[in-house]
């Protein structure tokens, strides 16, 4: 299981920059490209963490963001490698979390910023601009607290 958790990670990793590098090529920074009428691809850059956190900072946030995805990437990596065979959830949950932090982070130390270009809105209203790499870490954190509830029920009975 260790094995297809660490190659979803570079496959997250490898789908995430390929993307960005994409929206970089063909958008124009900051002009929506109409998807669909909820749906818009939007070239942002984001020096601060999710939802632009940060972002209006001198520039120590950079280092500061890197020191801690860093460290938590880390963490994940050494997570996946002691999990057990029957973790499974656990495992996809991880490493999803674990690509798209690592996707974000190589943005943050390459460009000084993540590029972000995936943007929902109704209307007038925008959700904040994302990217492969949020994704992954969104649907990640999700199966993680699924697999909170699974795995407490079983240690319980």
């Amino acid at each position: 299981m260790r094995f297809l958790a660490f190659l979803l990670v570079l496959v997250v990793i490898s789908l995430d920059l390929w993307t960005k590098n994409m929206a970089e090529a063909y958008l124009v920074y900051n002009q929506p490209e109409f998807v669909l009428p909820i749906l818009d691809f939007t070239l942002r850059y984001n020096p601060g963490a999710a939802f632009s956190f940060l972002a209006d900072q001198s520039g120590w946030q950079r280092y500061f963001l890197t020191g801690i995805a860093s460290i938590v990437s880390l963490v994940l990596a050494v997570w996946i490698f002691r999990l057990k065979a029957q973790e499974k959830l656990l495992a996809v949950g991880l490493a999803l979390v674990l690509g798209g932090a690592l996707g974000n982070l190589y943005d943050r130390v390459v460009l000084g910023h993540v590029v972000d270009f995936i943007s929902f809105h109704w209307n007038d209203w925008y959700f904040p601009a994302f990217n492969v790499a949020d994704s992954a870490i969104s649907v990640g954190a999700v199966l993680l607290i699924i697999d909170s509830f699974f795995s407490s029920e079983s240690r319980s009975s």
